[in-house]
């Protein structure tokens, strides 16, 4: 048999990806990251409060992130200014700072009464696992960016969205102290 005599393959469905903006998900805006700490704060969530902005102003990977441990970023009944944390990809150290809002709901999440003797800083609930798996962080983030109004395919439910977000941009108000989007 020759090859012009074979038949043609097709797919008989179509491809999973179509019409899906695959790759780096593009970063969170400040008035994206300031809509989703101001519902977080509405919903009393403190976990998930305190989850967002750590991930915003740590700028981790997802896996490092939900493997970080209590003693990492809460020491002599304070959270740290500052922390470090090895990366598990690179087996780098990283240092980054703990602004004052992600100090206040981390505060506020290591006192209650969820995380009374817990190891990590986010404890998984249901499963065996010691902490939060990347999988439902992703979940969670994906619930962040979607209660806000953002489409799934371009900004989530990726982690990298809160990993690209600048910290730097968004600020407090000199004068007031209230916090603002650049």
């Amino acid at each position: 048999m020759t090859i012009e005599t074979l038949p043609a393959l097709r797919p008989s469905r179509a491809p999973w990806n179509k019409g899906r903006i695959v790759g780096q998900k593009l970063p969170l805006q400040p008035k994206h990251v300031w809509s989703i700490r101001v519902r977080l704060e509405m919903a009393d969530n403190r976990r998930d409060l305190a989850l967002f902005n750590m991930a915003v102003d740590s700028k981790l990977r997802g896996c490092d992130l939900v493997g970080l441990r209590v003693n990492d970023v809460y020491a002599a009944g304070h959270v740290k200014e500052r922390a470090s944390v090895t990366q598990s990809k690179t087996r780098k150290p990283v240092r980054f700072e703990i602004t004052e809002t992600t100090r206040l709901a981390l505060e506020r999440w290591i006192k209650d009464p969820e995380m009374i003797g817990d190891e990590y800083l986010w404890p998984n609930r249901v499963h065996a696992n010691p902490h939060l798996s990347t999988r439902q962080y992703a979940r969670i983030m994906r619930d962040w960016v979607l209660s806000i109004g953002l489409e799934r395919s371009a900004n989530g439910p990726s982690c990298v969205a809160c990993r690209f977000t600048r910290p730097g941009t968004v600020k407090r108000a000199p004068r007031t102290g209230i916090c603002t989007p650049c």
